[in-house]
């Protein structure tokens, strides 16, 4: 399979993604490049989404399950009964949000129906959800969706996660995503021209990565008791978190760079870099240039490390933003590195991506926004799906 950063770029962004306060437009669509327009017949056959309670935690009456997202443009909602419904905003209720939970039958597994739209399938464990929906700036209606990064949500003390998918007549693409948080684990498996499973923990999994962060001061701040692990850009955001944690190690690079060339390769061919006016420029295919990140850039994979769909500056700022995450840009001119036995090496390094990859079963995790570069994302895809199975896995 041709490697994710060296198609055209989409990335995991929200519309809308201040603190919660604003509107947030699922960023699932962006899980798989070419699998970004809206469903093209929303009439198409359904896939069957089944999800399991395997936490041994929480009973399923203490399950909320919601499917939100997007069709044609418009923002909507899968019900209880397995059709999909617009976002209203006579859908809120006397408490001024909505009740979208759909509740897991009392039997070992529930099965939905899905149609072609994407989305996020959200969970949350021992209470619901607080979805508002709210008129967005074109005067249609939206929902805020739940931002358990930030202590003034409605949602932070709900245990809750989720997981992305795209699903159109291209296919099936998902992942379980931690780039926000990570809190709840889970498995995805999706069948259809192969049976594929990812995202699935080793035993004690989530108990590890919550230790592995306490181990790191910096990160310690991140872990909010036993809820959940706040990814350390929002946690920047959030004053949580080092603003100049990654500067030495980026100062380094730009350094080091200066009187070495770097090499990255694309689907467009390889470019070669130095460092010039403070400014990493690459010739090759095309001229493409980088100011210095800084550390939310990196963390946010945004910024001066944003990727645009256009085949040349966008596959580059992956894999420069992929080698600062996981430390591999100094110890390697010749980018991307696919070792991840070379990954996360330094002391300086994405060890919130580094604990959770380490706690997966098979070493994949979207610890961070360009975590697909050379595959090491927990994503999934198949053009001719029959399946999808959510698992919530053993706390």
């Amino acid at each position: 399979m041709t490697a994710r950063h060296q198609r055209r770029l989409g990335r995991r962004k929200l519309l809308f993604a201040l603190g919660g306060a604003a509107v947030a437009v699922p960023a699932a669509a962006a899980t798989a490049p070419y699998a970004l327009a809206d469903p093209e017949d929303g009439t198409a056959a359904s896939l069957p989404l089944t999800v399991v309670n395997d936490t041994g935690t929480f009973g399923n009456a203490e399950v909320h399950l919601y499917v939100v997202g997007n069709q044609d443009g418009r923002q909507v909602r899968v019900t209880p009964d397995g059709t999909l419904a617009p976002v209203a905003l006579t859908d809120n209720g006397a408490d001024g949000y909505t009740d979208y939970a759909i509740p897991l039958s009392a039997g070992a597994e529930t099965t939905l129906s899905l149609p072609h739209m994407s989305g996020r399938v959200y969970v949350a464990l021992g209470e619901k959800l607080k979805f508002k929906a709210v008129t967005d700036g074109a005067g249609n209606a939206a929902l805020q969706y739940p931002a358990g990064w930030v202590k003034s949500d409605p949602n932070y003390g709900v245990l809750h996660d989720c997981a992305e998918f795209t699903y159109n007549a291209a296919g099936m693409f998902c992942n379980t995503t931690m780039v926000d948080m990570f809190s709840v684990p889970l498995s995805i498996r999706l069948t259809g021209a192969k049976d594929q499973t990812t995202g699935t923990l080793r035993a004690g999994g989530r108990a590890a990565v919550f230790d592995a962060l306490r181990k790191v001061e910096e990160f310690a701040p991140l872990i909010v008791d036993d809820t959940r692990v706040i990814a350390p850009g929002h946690g920047l955001d959030a004053g949580l978190f080092p603003k100049d944690y990654l500067a030495p190690y980026i100062d380094e690079a730009w350094s080091t760079y200066t009187g070495r060339d770097l090499s990255v390769t694309t689907n467009a061919g390889t470019f070669t870099g130095r460092v010039r006016a403070d400014r990493l420029t690459f010739d090759g295919p095309a001229q493409v240039s980088f100011a210095r990140p800084s550390t939310r850039d990196v963390l946010f994979c945004d910024g001066n490390l944003a990727a645009p769909n256009d085949g040349t500056t966008g596959p580059v700022a992956a894999i420069l933003g992929a080698a600062l995450n996981r430390s591999t840009l100094l110890s390697s001119p010749t980018q991307p590195t696919t070792d991840p036995a070379t990954f996360y090496r330094t002391d300086l390094t994405n060890h919130y991506s580094r604990a959770l990859h380490a706690a997966t079963e098979d070493g994949k995790a979207y610890g961070f926004a360009f975590d697909d570069v050379a595959d090491f994302a927990s994503y999934v895809q198949d053009t001719a799906p029959t399946g999808i199975r959510l698992t919530l896995t053993p706390f």
